[in-house]
C-alpha cells in the first residue's frame, strides 16, 4: 500500500486488535515440567509493551483474539492495560464483533495484526489489516501493511508508532523524553 493511503487508514484507527502466537510472540512455544504437570512459556518483547502503554495513554484501545489460552499472556495483557483479551477463539469474527460493539468503533477504525490463515478474515474486514514480517506468505499478500519487524520482536510497537504518527500523537511521546 502506498504511503499516503496507509497514513489515511492509520489516522482513523482507534482500536488495535492482535493475534498472540506469532504476533505478541515469535510463535515459539516452550514446555517445561511444573510439578506433575507441564507448563507452557512464551517470550514477549519489552519494546512492544512500551508501545502498548503509550498507545493506551493516548486513548487507543487494544485487544487480543487468540485460538489458544495462555495464562502468562493474560497476566501480561492485564499488566499493560490491554482492554480486550479473548482466548480460545479459533473463529475470530464473533469476538471481533463483540469487541467493536463494546468499543463503539466501526470496521474502518480498527487495525488487526496477524500471522496465519485464521487471521485473514479480520485482515480483510478492518480498516488496517497488518501482517507481521514472519507471517505466512498468503497472509502477507492479503494485508494492507507488512511490518519490518517479526512478531515478538517489535512488530506491535512498529504498528502502534505508525498509528500514533498518523494521528499526530507520536511527538507527544518524544516530547515526554526530551526528544525533538
Amino acid at each position: 500500500m502506498a504511503g499516503r493511503e496507509l497514513i489515511k487508514r492509520a489516522e482513523k484507527i482507534r482500536l488495535v486488535l492482535m493475534d498472540v502466537d506469532g504476533v505478541w510472540t515469535d510463535g515459539t512455544l516452550y514446555y517445561a515440567p511444573d510439578g506433575g504437570e507441564v507448563a507452557e512459556f512464551k517470550g514477549v518483547n519489552a519494546q512492544d509493551g512500551m508501545g502498548l502503554r503509550w498507545a493506551h495513554a493516548a486513548g487507543i484501545k487494544t485487544g487480543l483474539i487468540s485460538g489458544r489460552s495462555a495464562p502468562g499472556i493474560t497476566h501480561r495483557a492485564k499488566m499493560l492495560g490491554v482492554t480486550y483479551v479473548y482466548q480460545e477463539y479459533l473463529e475470530k469474527i464473533p469476538p471481533y464483533e463483540e469487541i467493536c460493539k463494546d468499543a463503539g468503533v466501526s470496521d474502518e477504525e480498527v487495525a488487526y495484526m496477524g500471522d496465519d490463515l485464521p487471521d485473514v478474515p479480520l485482515i480483510h474486514r478492518v480498516g488496517l489489516g497488518v501482517a507481521v514480517a514472519n507471517a505466512r506468505a498468503e497472509v502477507k499478500r492479503e494485508a494492507d501493511f507488512v511490518t519490518q519487524a517479526v512478531g515478538g520482536s517489535g512488530a506491535i510497537r512498529e504498528v502502534l508508532e505508525l498509528i500514533m504518527q498518523a494521528r499526530g500523537m507520536w511527538q507527544g511521546v518524544l516530547d515526554s523524553y526530551g526528544i525533538e
